[in-house]
C-alpha cells in the first residue's frame, strides 16, 4: 500500500473523462504504443496522449472509446511526441492495460471526484 495522502492532495489530481476521436501508430516508441487524440470536452477541448495499449486494443476498438485521462501533470515529451495528458488503466492478470472507462454515458470532460 501506497503512503496515506490528504483529501487536498487527491482533489489536485484532475481526472477527467473524453472520447477517443483519433489513433495513430507510435513506430518511433520504445514500448508498443497508440498516440491518441482525446475530445476532453469544452473546457478543456482536445489533446494527445500516449498509451502503451496495443497489445489489448486495436485502433478500431478505440475510436469513440469513453476514457479517464489526468490533465493536469503537464506534459511529457515521448520521444518526437508531446503527450498532453495522461490516459488512465489497470494491469490485468497478464499485466496488459485495461483502460479506465465510465460504466453509463457521461458528458466530455466531465471530473471524477
Amino acid at each position: 500500500m501506497s503512503e496515506t495522502i490528504t483529501i487536498d492532495q487527491f482533489l489536485a489530481v484532475d481526472v477527467r473523462v473524453g472520447e477517443i476521436l483519433a489513433v495513430e501508430a507510435f513506430p518511433e516508441a520504445r514500448k508498443p504504443a497508440w498516440k491518441l487524440t482525446i475530445d476532453l470536452g469544452p473546457e478543456i477541448g482536445v489533446r494527445r496522449s500516449s498509451a502503451q495499449i496495443v497489445d489489448l486494443y486495436t485502433a478500431e476498438d478505440l475510436v469513440g472509446r469513453m476514457v479517464a485521462c489526468v490533465v493536469n501533470l503537464g506534459p511529457r515529451r515521448i520521444g518526437p511526441f508531446v503527450s498532453e495528458v495522461l490516459t488512465l488503466g489497470f494491469p490485468d492478470a497478464a499485466g496488459r492495460v485495461v483502460l479506465i472507462t465510465p460504466e453509463r454515458a457521461v458528458p466530455k470532460g466531465g471530473r471524477l471526484f
